[in-house]
C-alpha cells in the first residue's frame, strides 16, 4: 500500500471515528462525547509505539508487505476479541475494587518511564513466546507463501508467518495491560471503553503501512506516548487524595503531548538531513 492510499484511509478511519463521537454527542451527551474523544486520542496514540514494535517484528523476520496484510488482518480481529475481554475484565474489577485504579496508575507510570528511558530488544525471535510455541509445534525455517501451518512428511510444521502472528497477539495482550489502564483515567465506561478502542483499532493496518514507509521521520512520538502514560498514570493517582483532572483538561494535555512530539520529531528530522 502506497503512503498515500495508508494516509486516506487513516483520514476515513478517523473521521468515521469522529463521525461516531457527534452520536455519542447526540444520543449521550457533552460529557460522554468528551469522554470517547479521550478515550479514542489516548487508544490512537498508544498504538503509534505498538506499530512500531509490529515494524521491528516482521523486519526481523523478513516478513514481504504482501503477507504482512495477512498477519495484521488476523492481528486486528484478535485484538478485538482481546480488547472485549480486557475491557469487560478491568470494568468488573474497578467498579468491586476502586482501589485498583491506584494499582494501574503504579503500572502506567512505571511504563512510561521504562518507555522513556529503556531500549527495546531488537532481537524478537529470542522471544520466550516463540521458544514455548516450538515445544508446542515444531517451527519450519522457511516461508511458505502466506500459509501458517505446512505438512512435510506426515509432520505438520508452523511457518515462521504464524509465528509472528503469535508474537504480535500476545503483544497486543501486554499493549492491552498499558492501554486499558489509561483509558480508565478518562472514564469507566464499558461503551465508551470499548467503542474508543475499536475505533482506534480499526485504522492500524493502515496507519501501520504508513508508519512503515515514514516511522523514521516520527521516532520521537514514542517519548510523547511515553509522556502520555505517565500523565494517565499520574491522574489516576491523584484520585487518592480526591483530586479528579477534568476530562477537558486531560484532552488538551494529552492532544498537546502528542502533536508536540509529532512536531519535534519532524523538525529534528529536518535539521539532521540539512
Amino acid at each position: 500500500m502506497s503512503t498515500k492510499k495508508a494516509l486516506l484511509w487513516v483520514a476515513f478511519w478517523i473521521g468515521l471515528a469522529l463521525l461516531f463521537n457527534v452520536g455519542v454527542y447526540l444520543f449521550m451527551g457533552q460529557e460522554k462525547a468528551l469522554e470517547f474523544l479521550g478515550g479514542f486520542v489516548i487508544e490512537k496514540s498508544l498504538s503509534v509505539d505498538n506499530l512500531f514494535l509490529f515494524i521491528m517484528v516482521f523486519s526481523s523476520f523478513g516478513i514481504k508487505p504482501q503477507y504482512q496484510r495477512r498477519v495484521l488482518n488476523y492481528g486486528i480481529a484478535g485484538a478485538l476479541i482481546l480488547r472485549l475481554i480486557f475491557v469487560l475484565l478491568g470494568v468488573t474489577i474497578v467498579n468491586r475494587f476502586h482501589w485498583m485504579l491506584y494499582i494501574f496508575g503504579a503500572i502506567l507510570i512505571i511504563s512510561g518511564i521504562k518507555m522513556m528511558f529503556g531500549q527495546e530488544s531488537s532481537n524478537v525471535k529470542d522471544s520466550k513466546i516463540l521458544k514455548v510455541l516450538g515445544k508446542i509445534i515444531p517451527v519450519s525455517d522457511s516461508m511458505e507463501g502466506d500459509r501458517f501451518f505446512v505438512r512435510k512428511k506426515n509432520i505438520l510444521y508452523a511457518t515462521p508467518l504464524f509465528a509472528v502472528l503469535i508474537l504480535i497477539e500476545f503483544t497486543d495482550i501486554i499493549f492491552a495491560v498499558d492501554s486499558i489502564p489509561a483509558i480508565f483515567s478518562i472514564t469507566t465506561d464499558p461503551f465508551i471503553v470499548y467503542t474508543s478502542n475499536i475505533f482506534a483499532i480499526l485504522g492500524l493496518r493502515s496507519m501501520y503501512f504508513v508508519l512503515g514507509n515514514l516511522h523514521e521521520k516520527f521516532k520521537y512520538v514514542k517519548y510523547g506516548v511515553a509522556l502520555i502514560l505517565t500523565f494517565t498514570g499520574i491522574k489516576l493517582l491523584l484520585l487518592m487524595v480526591h483530586i479528579k483532572i477534568p476530562v477537558e483538561l486531560s484532552l488538551a494535555v494529552i492532544i498537546t503531548i502528542l502533536a508536540a512530539s509529532i512536531l519535534a520529531s519532524v523538525l529534528i528530522n529536518r535539521k539532521t538531513k540539512v
